[in-house]
Formats: structure tokens, C-alpha cells, sequence
């Protein structure tokens, strides 16, 4: 891998049916480098991989191939190769052919010509059967299927057929291999074997993967950079280890491994308060009483007994699993469940004393305190939210601008979309502890921010109300 930048993203949108997908994105990537974009379902990675295999065009933005403007390129003019999920073989073809299918078509440069009129042009011609025999019998020993050439590719395993797969990617000798989920038809052992192989491939070629996934075991293990995505939106780009042990913020912590995610209250510089206790931390610059998440990996809790002076905590068991190198174990703390990853054995109503190292709080700013929307009223008693009319306590005249607030706690969530003011679709749904924070994106693309009770899955569709007594009104400018 060099420093040299191959891959560049310059403000790229994509918008489908006036709905943004991917929302302004700009990062590189290096030449040599393994990068994989990660993140749930419909966060925007593929479409961004598409863009930049050319099956997509951006509907803002720019983006540049070794410091040259492919946005509008056709696919077959680019130098990238793209390998899918779907392998995409042919299977009236043997291995051979289906490597070789794409050199028979391609032309390369042969000399130049001059013609009556003096003019030069450049001469093309097609590989030799020479030529393509040997560049195949290459690329399947790049994926150590070099005996496998006269084999019918429907007689491979899964995993041998995505292999043929990337043989005839890199046959055509791209400057970026780029992979959608490519592991994703395999089964689980095949999965973990061809991650190390991609591994070995990616040394072996020396060539820039870019990878698309939404495993996330998949992306910490094979990875240089990892690129983390969520509605249209890049969250963080960093190596895997800093990725897991620094997330940026709370998507990222609890979408890569295990996290607790409290909100707490940062008093003052290094000291935090949350579940009703007051913990020192290595953080600073916050202001007094500001409202945080405070993010802690169950590793990094030790289990002390109950009356050691050196617990920060104290708390009850109510689950402990083995799990072969650790026990997994569920306490409650005033209130609040905590999930531990340590070697000591407890049972079921253990009373125990728990110690964090302060470096080991991870404390995030919130991207949100409150819901507030900017919108007019309808009517007297009446606002508009989200295209919904909703009533409130308050009587300004019909077409006043106003600022409506109105607080996580006080948003309901209906389980059948018709009984709310206003429908919605969960993005997001995260444990803190005593509760669940919900982001519901209604149809016109406002994220409500919600903290309930109940446990709703990503991808629900709800319908949202409000008591009129809790939506706080304010006139604009005011």
C-alpha cells in the first residue's frame, strides 16, 4: 500500500424518486489499500459502490479514479471490476471460458496507423489464444483453482464458484477490484474461509479491494480502513482497531460489537454522572451538566466482590452464561442492566462490585436533546408536523412560523401506523440500559428521536402521536 490516492469522492449524492440515499459523502481511498464499506441494510453502501463501478450516476458530486473525472464514465471504460454476490457465471461455460470470456472481446493498443491524408491513428487488436491462455492460467492460480480450467462451473462448490467469479475480475487487470457482499450465498465456515483467502488474494495481487458489506466480523478481519454508513451518511472512517475500541458515536459502538450506552450527565471535566452513580473519566471540554451518552464495552468491566473499596459500581446478577473464554453476564445496576465479559463465575443473585477504568468510559456528545421542528401553524390550536396536523395548547393565527419542540419521552409510537397523526419507518433502535431510544423517519424524511419502553425492529412502520399538552410552540424569532 502506498500513500498515493486512487479513489476519490468529491460531495457525492444519489438521489432515487426525490429520496435521498446517499447524502453528500466525501472520502479517499489508497492505492493498495483494503477498504470496506460498512453498514445495515439501505444505508447507501452498495448504491455508493455501484457509483463508483459506473451503474450508477451521482445526482451531485464528483468522483475521481487516479486524479481523472469518471463521474459520468461508462461502466466498460473504467478501470475497476466488479464481483457480486450473485456470482454471474455462465453455466453453458467451463472455468476456462468464463475467465477468458471478457479477453476475448476486449481490444488493446497495437501501434498506430497513418492514413492517406496523413493523419495517425491508434491500432487495436484482440488478445491471442496464446495470450488469453496464459493470462486465465494466471488468474485461477491467483485463486488456486489453476487445475480446475476444463471443469463445468456447475459441478464447484459455492465457494470455488465465487472464486472463478473474482479469476475472471482480475483477469482484465484492474486498478480496483470492487466486491458487493460477495460472501454473502456462503455458508458460515465457507464465509470464514474465503475471508482469509481474500486476506491472502488482496497481498498476493497488491491491487485496491473495495468492499461492501453489513457484517461487521467480516469488515473488522480483513480490512485496512473501514468506511461505516448509515442513512446515506458516513459516520466514521478509521482502521478497525480504532473503529472498535474509539467509535465516534453511538451507532457506530453499538453497530460494531457489544456495547452499554448510557445517557449520562458530564458534571464537569473528568466526572461523569450516569446510572445513579458518579464515575471519574479521562474526558474534558464538555460544558457543566451537558446531557451524554456514555459508551462501555463489556469487556472492559472487572467483577470485584461486593465490598471492595475499588468498585465504582455495585449491582445484581440476573444472568450468567459461559461462552467457552468468558462468562457473558447481565447485572442490574440502580435500575439499569449492564452486560459483562469477564472470567469470574457468578450466579443468578450474586451481589457484586464492578470497577471500569476511566479511559474505558467512552463519552459521545449527543446529536440530539430534544426534537425540534421548524414548521407553521394550521390553524389556532392546531400545527403542522411533518405534513400531519396535530393539536396543541396554543392559538396563534393560522400561517404563523413557529419552532416546535418536543421532548424523546413524549412521542408515541403506535404499533398500527393508522392510529398516529403521522407515519414512519424505525432506522434505528438502541438499548440504553432501562430503555429503548428509537429513530423513526417519517415520510418526509424527519428523524423523530424517541425514548420507550418497548422494543421495535428496524424497518417497522409506526404511526407517531404527541398529547397536545406536551408540544411546545414558539413563535419564530422570538
Amino acid at each position: 500500500m502506498t500513500n498515493q490516492t486512487i479513489i476519490e469522492f468529491r460531495n457525492v449524492s444519489k438521489t432515487y424518486n426525490e429520496k435521498p440515499v446517499v447524502k453528500n459523502i466525501s472520502f479517499s481511498i489508497k492505492q493498495g489499500e483494503f477498504v470496506t464499506l460498512l453498514g445495515p441494510s439501505g444505508c447507501g453502501k452498495t448504491t455508493t459502490l455501484r457509483m463508483l463501478a459506473g451503474l450508477e450516476t451521482p445526482t451531485e458530486g464528483k468522483i475521481f479514479i487516479n486524479g481523472k473525472d469518471y463521474t459520468d464514465t461508462p461502466p466498460h471504460k473504467r478501470p475497476v471490476n466488479t464481483v457480486f454476490q450473485r456470482y454471474a457465471l455462465f453455466p453453458h461455460l467451463n472455468v476456462f471460458n468464463n475467465v477468458a470470456f471478457g479477453l476475448k472481446l476486449k481490444k488493446i493498443p497495437d501501434g498506430t496507423y497513418t492514413d492517406k491524408k496523413g493523419r495517425t491513428f491508434e491500432k487495436f487488436r484482440k488478445y491471442s489464444k496464446e495470450e488469453i491462455r496464459e493470462k486465465v492460467h494466471a488468474a485461477l492460480k491467483m485463486v488456486d483453482l489453476e487445475d480446475y480450467e476444463q471443469r463445468n462451473v456447475n459441478s464447484l462448490s459455492g465457494g470455488q464458484m465465487q472464486r472463478v467469479a473474482i479469476a475472471r475480475a482480475l483477469v482484465n487487470e484492474p486498478k480496483v477490484l470492487l466486491l458487493d457482499e460477495p460472501l454473502g450465498a456462503l455458508d458460515l465456515k465457507m464465509r470464514k474461509d474465503m475471508q482469509i483467502e481474500l486476506m491472502n488474494m488482496h497481498k498476493k495481487v497488491g491491487i485496491t479491494f473495495v468492499y461492501v458489506t453489513h457484517d461487521q466480523e467480516e469488515a473488522l478481519t480483513m480490512s485496512d480502513t473501514i468506511v461505516v454508513m448509515r442513512d446515506g451518511v458516513i459516520q466514521q472512517i478509521a482502521s478497525p482497531q480504532k473503529i472498535y475500541d474509539e467509535p465516534a458515536n453511538v451507532f457506530v459502538a453499538d453497530f460494531i460489537g457489544e456495547s452499554n450506552i448510557y445517557s449520562g450527565i458530564m458534571l464537569e471535566d473528568f466526572k461523569v454522572e450516569f446510572c445513579g452513580a458518579v464515575l471519574e473519566c479521562v474526558d474534558k471540554g464538555f460544558k457543566k451538566n451537558e446531557p451524554i451518552d456514555v459508551i462501555i464495552r463489556p469487556e472492559d468491566i472487572y467483577i470485584l466482590p461486593k465490598d471492595n473499596p475499588a468498585a465504582v459500581l455495585r449491582g445484581t446478577v440476573i444472568s450468567s452464561v459461559f461462552k467457552g473464554d468468558h462468562y457473558q453476564i447481565t447485572a442490574i445496576v440502580n435500575g439499569n442492566e449492564i452486560l459483562i465479559h469477564d472470567n469470574v463465575e457468578c450466579k443468578e443473585g450474586d451481589e457484586i462490585g464492578l470497577f471500569i477504568k476511566p479511559f474505558d468510559l467512552h463519552i459521545m456528545q449527543k446529536p440530539r436533546i430534544i426534537n425540534e421542528i421548524i414548521t407553521e401553524m394550521w390553524d389556532k390550536n392546531v400545527v403542522e408536523i411533518c405534513d400531519g396536523r396535530f393539536p396543541c395548547n396554543c392559538d396563534f393565527e393560522s400561517g404563523t412560523p413557529v419552532k416546535v419542540s418536543i421532548k424523546f419521552g413524549d412521542v408515541i409510537i403506535h404499533d398500527n401506523e393508522s392510529d398516529g397523526i403521522i407515519g414512519g419507518e424505525v432506522i434505528s433502535s438502541i438499548y440504553k440500559g432501562s430503555y429503548y431510544q428509537c429513530i423513526i423517519k417519517t415520510d418526509n424524511y424527519y428523524n423523530f428521536f424517541v425514548d420507550t419502553q418497548d422494543e421495535w425492529l428496524k424497518g417497522d412502520r409506526v404511526g407517531i402521536s404527541v398529547a397536545p399538552e406536551n408540544i411546545q410552540v414558539e413563535r419564530l424569532g422570538e
